[in-house]
């Protein structure tokens, strides 16, 4: 049941080239940025990264697109990211949008063994295309389908070594979804915990769906876009 292992290198172990991978985050709060770093390290290629937003041309996802590690990218925003732009635009990149809900749903989907949901998101846009569509009530549905990675990184505030975990405020984000819609979920967090110490209450991820989980180091927690209010004369 001891889920630890002693740092992100050891953890992404069994990730190789091609790989499937879910990032939590959103914008820069609450992803992993441990588990960034070291497949930037090992020099991991040809990735699909599923993950809200592509980060900043120099932190977060941005560190694997500047390296050229990443095939495609499935998220909702990327508009803070001018690196993943120019590498869309030029053909390096391939990229597929999702409404942000819909990402979310069809996580969540996967995670509770479901073969689809319909939204209304998204009709009659390039979202629908190819898609089943269905009318119920007068109104327009897309069929959409579950979203499955082969690995989940994950970013948590606390967990314990059975990987247990409980994520702060708004840096839960994705990260709990994402943990039932993967083969192999890794996560990181900022405190590791002996067992017992958390209130069964207060957790968010239960250990079953964690495989592995190391306490990280060094987080800068960057803050994507600093806005302040003027000083008053």
């Amino acid at each position: 049941m001891n889920k630890v292992v002693k740092n992100a290198d050891e953890a992404i172990r069994k990730v190789g080239d091609g790989a499937t991978i879910m990032m939590g985050g959103f914008g820069l709060c609450g992803i992993p940025e441990n588990l960034i770093a070291a497949v930037r390290r090992k020099a991991i290629r040809h990735l699909t990264v599923m993950s809200n937003n592509a980060g900043v041309d120099d932190f977060g996802i941005g560190l694997l697109l500047q390296t050229r590690q990443v095939k495609k990218m499935i998220s909702t925003y990327v508009g803070e990211n001018k690196l993943f732009e120019q590498q869309v635009l030029s053909g390096e990149l391939e990229v597929e949008l999702i409404p942000q809900g819909t990402l979310a749903e069809r996580m969540r989907a996967a995670g509770a063994g479901l073969g689809g949901f319909l939204t209304p998101t998204g009709y009659g846009t390039l979202v629908a295309e190819g898609k089943e569509t269905r009318e119920f009530d007068g109104k327009m549905y897309v069929l959409e389908k579950p979203l499955r990675a082969q690995f989940a990184f994950l970013k948590a505030w606390k967990g314990d070594p059975w990987g247990n975990l409980v994520y702060r405020k708004t840096a839960r984000n994705f990260n709990a979804v994402m943990a039932t819609a993967a083969d192999y979920v890794i996560a990181e967090v900022e405190e590791l915990v002996e067992l017992g110490a958390l209130d069964p209450d207060t957790v968010h991820t239960p250990g079953i769906y964690v495989d592995a989980i190391f306490q990280g180091v060094n987080y800068e927690k960057r803050i994507e876009r600093r806005t302040v209010r003027k000083k008053e004369a």
